[in-house]
């Protein structure tokens, strides 16, 4: 596959330029540019700009509102609801992670669920911007069905992303974003480009049984098996049930429906840790478990034992100087 790199800053205009033509307010289509370029710098790539293409689609359709309204009902001292009118979900994620993050400093936790909204991008982007602020962030959405219940045979969950951001003194924060199912279906669909069979548990067929050979895929597997499964019921509880959204395999398709608004729910917490114990201490507490895991002897075949997240961390430190790596297909797209 042939790529194009491209500084940050310039592949969020051409981002903002396709999302405004595609009648998108300018406010909105910079908050969705920022955070899919986000990714990119990450090498989180599935969920960077090469979903331009998709959400303009999606636009034009009329399964997105390009003039959302977005509006905020604070339901008690550290809990509230955004309703996102059908916009962009990263722009009402931001403004839902935004209000549980001023709730928790002026009480001690935030907590806020958003509705009729869209995929709403990295995660990561949310929980980071709490732990800026020396908050702990959590952040969870549901997603419509591809991945198995453990012991399944058709596709009951979606991958049902969770993420955590935590603070540190001089350290970067505890960042981790992962899906609850063993591997992302872009993982699947690269092997079979490369002509590789993938290891098992990854994905099934449709009789729910292991394959190794990707054309056969049908459905994802959870993650550490009953764990991955039970855990990815509490991230659609949470951003679905508790949200007032819908669950499981009747959460509207991503890629199918453009016309349709998704309805998508989502879940935002934000927690003081100066309100339950030392806040300074915390702070130096956490640079230190963290400095002392990377001083666990590795294992063989690693170099070294790293923090979940770093490896992210390491690459938009790299990015942010070089530039961020795209498919030419993308760059194509962006620029025409």
């Amino acid at each position: 596959m042939s790529t194009v790199t491209i500084h940050h800053e310039e592949a969020k205009k051409l981002v903002v330029q396709k999302l405004t033509d595609a009648g998108l307010l300018h406010e909105h289509a910079e908050k969705v540019a920022e955070i899919l370029v986000h990714a990119d710098l990450r090498n989180v790539n599935s969920h960077g700009v090469l979903r331009t293409e998709h959400y303009v689609n999606r636009l034009n359709a009329g399964g997105i509102n390009p003039a959302a309204e977005i509006s905020f009902n604070k339901t008690g001292p550290v809990t509230g609801v955004v309703d996102g009118d059908d916009g962009f979900g990263h722009v009402i994620a931001d403004e839902a992670m935004n209000h549980a993050i001023q709730m928790a400093k002026e009480n001690g936790v935030g907590m806020v669920t958003a509705i009729n909204s869209s995929h709403c991008g990295a995660l990561s982007y949310f929980v980071q911007n709490a732990a800026e602020e020396n908050l702990i962030g959590i952040a969870m959405t549901h997603t419509d069905k591809i991945v198995v219940p453990f012991g399944g045979k058709d596709a009951f969950l979606g991958t049902n992303p969770i993420a955590y951001g935590v603070p540190a003194k001089t350290q970067k924060p505890f960042i981790l974003d992962m899906a609850t199912s063993n591997v992302a279906l872009g993982k699947i669909l690269q092997y079979k480009e490369e002509g590789k069979e993938i290891p098992k548990g990854w994905g099934v067929d449709e009789n729910g049984e292991t394959v190794t050979d990707p054309s056969k895929v049908v459905s994802l597997s959870p993650f550490g098996g009953p764990k991955g499964y039970g855990l990815s019921m509490i991230v659609d509880i949470f951003s679905g049930l508790l949200a007032g959204a819908s669950f499981g395999p009747h959460v509207a398709k991503m890629y199918g429906d453009l016309d349709k608004k998704r309805k998508l729910g989502h879940y935002f917490c934000a927690i003081n840790p100066a309100f339950f114990t030392d806040a300074e201490a915390f702070l130096e507490n956490m640079d230190q478990m963290m400095e002392e895991i990377r001083q666990a002897p590795p294992a063989p075949g690693f170099k070294s034992v790293l923090v979940p997240g770093e490896i992210e961390q390491m690459n938009e430190e790299r990015n942010l100087e070089k530039g961020i790596t795209i498919a030419s297909t993308v760059h194509q797209f962006l620029t025409n």
